[in-house]
């Protein structure tokens, strides 16, 4: 058990080290020269709720110091009333037992470079009513359009619907969504859809 954890640790911490480092499918993973014009004073870390259940569970797990960084990163960010809705680890984030799961759920959340609800509506245009999304966890979510709306699927067709998108940081973007999104059992990738 103490292996698993620890070799889960170190892929979380060898992910997150890879981050904006060019090798990703999504659409956007250098923040383009708008993107920096239009952006935020405050890094994503502190754009987020201090108070909030998303931020206190990367707090938890020390994603709050990566979101600070120099990124660029996305961050689909769930609301509180969302995180009330799920059991598990991440209801419990205190629980150093939990920092793996939490580590992989929470990066499941997060895509590697700048992706703005343009790119990402575009992206869906363009593959025919769906796109796939790297997530920096190393797992892919599907993007489709219900009427404007911008709407996340999980592998076990879990779904969040953009509620606010392009809250832009210094170090990239955070869109709101309305659930929690799960990352595949076992760490095994199917796209959604």
């Amino acid at each position: 058990m103490k292996t698993t954890l620890s070799l889960s640790l170190c892929a979380a911490a060898l992910a997150l080290a890879g981050c904006g480092q060019g090798n990703s499918n999504n659409a956007a993973t250098a923040q383009p020269d708008a993107a920096q014009e239009a952006a935020g004073e405050k890094t994503i870390a502190a754009s987020l709720d201090q108070n909030s259940r998303f931020f206190q569970a990367a707090k938890a797990v020390g994603l709050d110091a990566t979101l600070a960084g120099p990124g660029p990163y996305t961050v689909l960010v769930p609301t509180d009333e969302a995180f009330g809705k799920v059991q598990g680890a991440l209801s419990d984030p205190a629980k150093p037992e939990n920092r793996a799961e939490i580590t992989r759920a929470l990066t499941y959340h997060i895509l590697p470079g700048v992706v703005l609800a343009e790119d990402i509506s575009k992206a869906i245009d363009n593959g025919g009513g769906k796109a796939v999304l790297a997530t920096m966890g190393g797992e892919t979510l599907t993007a489709t359009k219900e009427g404007d709306a911008i709407v996340l699927t999980d592998s076990a067709g879990g779904k969040a619907k953009v509620t606010q998108a392009d809250v832009k940081a210094t170090n990239g973007v955070i869109h709101h969504v309305d659930a929690v999104l799960a990352p595949p059992a076992g760490g095994g990738d199917k796209p959604a859809g």
